[in-house]
């Protein structure tokens, strides 16, 4: 009876030992898998440590590198540096202009001109220039001693709109022959460009020769050179002058007539012009056209030559000189020029 009891015992306790067994191995294993997810996770932590501090390094180095950024007073200073610089530099270009740097002035002396003749015309004046050479205008060596005594006479002209058409070469090759022409290479030569003509014609005169006085005449126009000569010597130690038939009028607004103003609106109610001298014929002094030549590119131009001319007049201090003998469909028999 006694071994009977025993026995169970005996396997009661080899099914503890098992039992005891198997929990141990399971302890182990997990006690494994804790331990790799502990070193995972310190792995990770110790990575992302790693990385934020070489992003923070990164964004320490950027944030010294970026630009200051600016207040609105630096940019105001920043600015007006930048506008005085331009301002500075617009002056050194106004002064190299006056001092000639920027120019090629000569004459065929190589002494100070007393006045450069510009002829206007136009593409279909041949005969017209033919008269006027056969008339008033020297022509071949007479021209050139005229030069020689400080005298330029140029018939003055632009480009066809198609530039290089039969228009241009038949200029190109009267030119050849006579060289008696100045010709406007930027200025589209066009009924409607009388102003922009003047504006081309002084500044362009200006940079190639140095002369005293710069004249402006219509190719119908008949001179007395030797009579205009003598009245520009006498003026020739004058400063700032603008010489002419001077006259005033009204606009004409109506579109279609005779010396019709496309902007007659900017001159007023009354529709008045301002003094102005005619167009026939009129001279400025050197340093006005120097003027037209260093402020070209923002002077108004309007329909017609003559009342452009002398808008730019209107905020310079300049001497008007009305004198009736350059009023060329005038009565006066003492007259310097007449219609042709």
């Amino acid at each position: 009876m006694e071994s009977r009891r025993w026995k169970p015992q005996i396997r009661s306790s080899a099914s503890l030992l098992n039992f005891s067994g198997g929990g141990s191995r399971a302890s182990l294993i997990m006690c494994f898998i804790a331990c790799l997810a502990w070193l995972y996770v310190a792995g990770r932590l110790w990575q992302d440590s790693e990385n934020r501090m070489m992003l923070t390094s990164f964004l320490d180095q950027s944030r010294s590198e970026r630009p200051k950024i600016l207040t609105l007073e630096d940019k105001l200073i920043g600015c007006k540096g930048l506008g005085k610089r331009i301002s500075e530099a617009e002056m050194d270009l106004t002064f190299a202009k006056s001092q000639g740097y920027l120019s090629s002035m000569s004459s065929s002396s190589g002494n100070k001109l007393l006045a450069v003749i510009g002829v206007y015309t136009g593409f279909g004046s041949r005969l017209t220039r033919k008269v006027s050479r056969s008339s008033w205008m020297p022509k071949g060596d007479a021209l050139r001693k005229l030069e020689e005594k400080g005298v330029i006479i140029r018939f003055v002209i632009g480009r066809s709109p198609n530039r290089g058409d039969s228009l241009d070469r038949a200029i190109d090759e009267e030119n050849r022959q006579t060289e008696d022409f100045l010709i406007l290479e930027n200025h589209e030569e066009a009924e409607d460009e009388s102003g922009n003509k003047a504006k081309y014609f002084f500044s362009t005169a200006y940079e190639k020769w140095d002369a005293k006085f710069y004249v402006k005449v219509n190719d119908n126009i008949n001179i007395d050179v030797d009579g205009l000569i003598e009245t520009l010597q006498k003026h020739r130690n004058k400063n700032s002058t603008y010489l002419g038939c001077m006259k005033s009028g009204s606009v004409i607004a109506e579109e279609g007539k005779r010396w019709y103003e496309p902007e007659w609106w900017r001159f007023g109610d009354e529709k008045m012009y301002f003094r102005h001298a005619a167009s026939s014929l009129f001279i400025i002094s050197k340093n006005v056209a120097q003027y037209i030549n260093v402020n070209s590119a923002t002077l108004k131009s309007y329909a017609h030559d003559d009342t452009s001319v002398g808008s730019w007049m209107i905020g310079l201090d300049v001497t008007y000189i009305d004198d009736n003998r350059l009023c060329c469909d005038g009565t006066r028999q003492e007259k310097l020029c007449s219609l042709g």
